[in-house]
């Protein structure tokens, strides 16, 4: 089965991404679900997870010195351009950057290096589905690498149980860990709000969208706070040739929901949960049309 992949990312925190695939995760079947937020995950809060599966996740080194074998004669602390070589030639973890240039550089091997353990990923199964999600640890980088593990164990769950989508939770903004969620996907919904830091947060996630040549799709959130500013979206995304699949209002329900942690879909009125439903089949029909769809 050619199992199609949805990210949903947005270009700013607290634009209702979360509430919007949380909703996703309900009304869609034969799916897995995947927090690529792992620097921030909250997803879980609303689908309730049962961990069934847990595993580290590795990545970069940690160095230390051996102080029986070092000899003092300075060469790491001469080329650290971080000055993570303390006094009494020990290593500051939190100033090293972890280049290595120190363990290539001692001339007798005192320096050693270790892989790092930077957090978990998890297997979990709720009233929903499958969950794939993780947790970085504070202050941890290599948030993109984690995204890309958590996506390969999703698609390769997704292949041998033969799933027809894997809905990605994207992470905010447009750095590494957003490009690591979309990357390879068939379609991207960008989730936003009537603001011009919403508009200019659009244009920017749209335009890597377009640089990775993946087709998107706009979600409104809130759209009735500030309709000037939702006809100023709706005009650059009609300018830009991106179709808008929900205007989703302002409502007492969604924010009661969120508080409570259940998906906003099991508590809204039914205008709000039909443009939620009608959104997901505008996606269906669009990925019908494409190639292999």
């Amino acid at each position: 089965m050619d199992t199609k992949q949805i990210t949903i990312i947005s270009g700013k925190g607290g634009t209702g991404k979360t509430s919007f695939i949380s909703s996703l995760a309900v009304i869609v079947d034969n799916k897995i679900t995947v927090d690529c937020d792992v620097d921030a995950a909250n997803l879980h809060l609303l689908l309730k997870p049962e961990i069934v599966h847990t595993e580290a996740f590795k990545s970069g080194k940690t160095f230390t010195i051996n102080n029986q074998l070092c000899t003092e004669c300075g060469k790491c602390v001469s080329v650290c351009r971080f000055n993570a070589i303390r006094p009494g030639f020990t290593i500051d973890q939190l100033s090293c950057e972890h280049c290595g240039l120190c363990e290539r550089i001692c001339p007798v091997g005192a320096i050693t290096s270790t892989e790092k353990e930077s957090g978990e990923w998890f297997i979990s199964k709720t009233q929903y589905g499958t969950l794939i999600h993780a947790r970085l640890k504070p202050g941890e980088e290599n948030s993109g690498k984690l995204v890309a593990k958590i996506r390969q164990v999703a698609r390769e769950r997704a292949g041998k149980k033969q799933l027809k989508y894997i809905l990605i939770d994207g992470p905010p903004g447009t750095g590494c860990p957003v490009i690591a969620s979309i990357t390879g996907v068939d379609m991207v919904i960008v989730v936003t709000e009537p603001s011009m830091s919403g508009l200019h947060d659009l244009s920017r996630v749209l335009n890597l969208t377009n640089h990775f040549r993946i087709t998107p799709k706009v979600v409104i959130n809130k759209y009735d706070i500030n309709h000037e500013n939702t006809k100023l979206i709706e005009a650059y995304c009609q300018e830009n040739n991106v179709e808008v699949i929900a205007k989703i209002p302002y409502s007492r329900e969604i924010i009661e929901s969120i508080v409570n942690g259940t998906p906003p879909i099991l508590n809204v009125n039914g205008e709000i949960s039909q443009e939620i439903k009608s959104a997901w089949e505008k996606v269906k029909k669009s990925l019908m049309h494409r190639k292999g769809g």
